[in-house]
């Protein structure tokens, strides 16, 4: 029996093979670029179904018909909404039936390695979220956003001076801190959804413990927390820090001492066996932590119970 041989994705290494492979004029910058979905809707469906680009990509979408898929939720957005993609990471195709209008820029990390964005901008978290959880604008902070990727394309078709790509990264700066605000209004607006999702992460971490999966698993990750609640890690801790103003790191190990302080007041097992129980390698590690949290061992803190 013959599998079916899965197609490579096709790697983009710069701007320009972008515009060819799109039927589109050669970009005005060879490491920054402005496209207008509107004046290339066909062309967007001669993308593979698979490909990956070796640059940023910024996307900004209108008059999405259906609705959009956020976190483990359904919610309609006719107002539009922004994805942020890295480099290296890998892209699904746009459905062929897809009709909606927007711009995509497209930005080299050479563009800005030598300016201090050229490290912020691994700071700016919604570049790891999954595209399901995109910033999806309301009317007035969509004219904000439209505004600044206008000023971008009025720089890109102005006379090149020495000045032009101070300009340029001033205004992707601009572009990317407004996104970062408007991102945690959503997350403010979203509260509904963001509490449900905190308490099944809650429900989560105590089933974890209390099943005694850590004994055989170890300690729970961010990793595995964001895939059971099907988010990535980025927006979890993001989420979590507008609720709590804590990490999921953090919740982790909050959890963790909890079912630590229950196991060391109701039992006489060892403090290493509840190490072990908890999913440590080395109890010196747990004891770290829970001196740490608590200001106390956890020797100390079984004495203060007897």
């Amino acid at each position: 029996m013959k599998t079916e041989k899965k197609e490579a994705p096709v790697i983009f290494n710069s701007i320009s093979e972008v515009h060819s492979f799109l039927g589109l004029p050669k970009p005005l910058h060879p490491l920054v670029s402005l496209v207008d979905f509107g004046a290339v809707e066909t062309s967007l469906r001669k993308l593979p179904p698979a490909y990956i680009f070796n640059f940023y990509k910024i996307s900004y979408t209108r008059k999405f018909q259906g609705k959009m898929k956020y976190g483990q939720n359904y919610y309609d957005f006719d107002e539009g909404g922004m994805i942020f993609i890295s480099p290296n990471q890998l892209l699904a195709c746009i459905e062929a039936n897809s009709n909606f209008k927007g711009y995509t820029l497209l930005l080299h990390p050479d563009f800005i390695r030598n300016y201090p964005l050229g490290k912020k901008i691994q700071e700016y978290g919604f570049f790891l979220y999954s595209v399901n959880e995109a910033l999806h604008l309301s009317e007035t902070e969509l004219q904000t956003i439209v505004s600044v990727f206008e000023n971008i394309e009025k720089e890109l078709t102005t006379t090149i001076d020495d000045v032009s790509q101070d300009v340029m990264v001033s205004y992707i700066e601009v572009l990317l801190n407004y996104s970062n605000r408007f991102y945690k209004r959503q997350f403010i607006t979203r509260k509904a959804a963001s509490d449900d999702l905190l308490e099944q992460m809650e429900m989560l971490l105590s089933n974890y413990f209390n099943s005694k999966t850590s004994l055989i698993q170890g300690l729970p990750t961010v990793q595995h927390l964001a895939e059971q609640l099907h988010v990535s890690p980025s927006y979890l801790s993001d989420m979590l820090r507008s609720l709590t103003g804590q990490n999921t790191q953090q919740h982790i190990h909050n959890k963790l001492i909890e079912k630590a302080k229950e196991i060391l007041s109701t039992s006489n097992v060892t403090v290493a066996e509840v190490a072990y129980q908890l999913g440590f390698e080395h109890p010196q590690s747990f004891n770290k932590i829970f001196k740490n949290k608590t200001n106390v061992s956890p020797l100390e803190f079984r004495a203060s119970f007897n």
